[in-house]
C-alpha cells in the first residue's frame, strides 16, 4: 500500500510558527512518526511539503498514472483548505481516497477558516490534536483502505 502525505503552505515552519496554535513539533518529526506508523502497517509513504498550490495539484494529478499512483492521500492543505478550487478539482479527478488533516480546529478559529472546500470529498477529517492529528489521519486511512480491500 502506497500513501501520499501532502503538506501545504507554511507547514515547513512547524515548530517555530505560532507554537501556541501549532505546537513545537517540526514537520521532519511528523514525517518521521508517519514513516514509523506506515512501516508497522506494511505501507510505504511519500511526503511532500510545498508552499505552491500548483505543485500540490500536479502531484495529485500524477496519482492517475504510472509511478505516481498511490492508494490513499493524507493532506493538510493548510490555507488552501479555504481557497483552492484547483486542489478540490484535482482531488476529485484523482478518485484517490483522502483524509483531510489539521493541527488546530479550523472551525474554532477565525471565520474565514471555518469552511473547507475539500471536506465533502474526504473519507475522513481529523483536526485539533496537534501533530498527533497526522498519526490519527494515517491510521484511519490505512484502516479505511484495508476495509475497502476486504470487501
Amino acid at each position: 500500500m502506497r500513501i501520499l502525505i501532502l503538506h501545504g503552505p507554511n507547514l515547513n515552519l512547524l515548530g517555530r510558527r505560532e507554537p501556541t496554535i501549532y505546537g513545537r513539533t517540526t514537520l521532519a518529526e511528523i514525517d518521521g512518526r508517519l514513516g514509523r506508523i506506515a512501516r508497522e502497517a506494511g505501507c510505504t509513504i511519500e511526503c511532500l511539503q510545498t508552499n505552491a498550490e500548483h505543485e500540490l495539484v500536479e502531484r495529485i494529478q500524477q496519482t492517475l498514472d504510472g509511478d505516481g499512483r498511490v492508494d490513499g492521500i493524507v493532506i493538510n492543505p493548510a490555507a488552501f483548505t479555504h481557497t483552492s478550487v484547483a486542489l478540490r478539482d484535482a482531488l476529485a479527478a484523482s478518485g484517490v481516497p483522502f483524509v483531510e488533516v489539521h493541527l488546530s480546529v479550523p472551525e474554532a478559529r477565525e471565520a474565514f477558516r471555518r469552511e473547507s472546500l475539500l471536506a465533502d470529498l474526504a473519507v475522513g477529517r481529523v483536526s485539533g490534536f496537534g501533530a498527533r492529528s497526522y498519526n490519527y489521519a494515517l491510521q484511519g486511512l490505512i484502516g479505511h483502505l484495508n476495509d475497502a480491500a476486504s470487501e
